[in-house]
């Protein structure tokens, strides 16, 4: 059986911190695709593969909470780790009671970043194993 790597989506509307991400990422091993809003990355295909979301929490149009909402909803077992340059105790609070793995603000070391995916995943590929 082919296990197919895990796969980390990054939806932030700076292009900048798209590419610096997805390059994190890659430098272990991670493959990424990334999206400029979430209405880009509902509009996505996905393979079913572990993986997780890096969402910044002010996006154009559907803000990353609705967009976490969003996919609670529709029951998509995707581990979200918010990252924003305008955070406060009660918007983490809120996306933390909401399920978030992490809720990190910018600038963040990249090593906190790296160790809160790991997590993601972990916590992904558990939700969706059989018992």
């Amino acid at each position: 059986m082919i296990e197919t790597p895990p796969l980390v989506y990054v939806v932030d509307d700076e292009p900048s911190v798209c590419v610096s991400l997805k390059r994190l990422f890659h430098s272990i091993g991670l493959e990424t695709r990334t999206y400029t809003s979430a209405q880009e990355f509902l509009g996505s295909e996905r393979p079913d593969a572990p993986g997780c979301l890096v969402l910044d929490v002010r996006l154009p149009g559907l803000s990353g909470l609705d967009l976490q909402q969003e996919l609670a909803a529709a029951k998509t077992a995707l581990p979200v780790i918010f990252i924003t340059g305008h955070g406060d105790i009660p918007l983490s609070v809120r996306a933390m009671k909401a399920g978030a793995v992490e809720f990190l603000t910018k600038p963040f070391r990249e090593q906190e970043l790296l160790e809160a995916v790991q997590r993601g995943i972990y916590a992904g590929t558990r939700s969706t194993s059989p018992p």
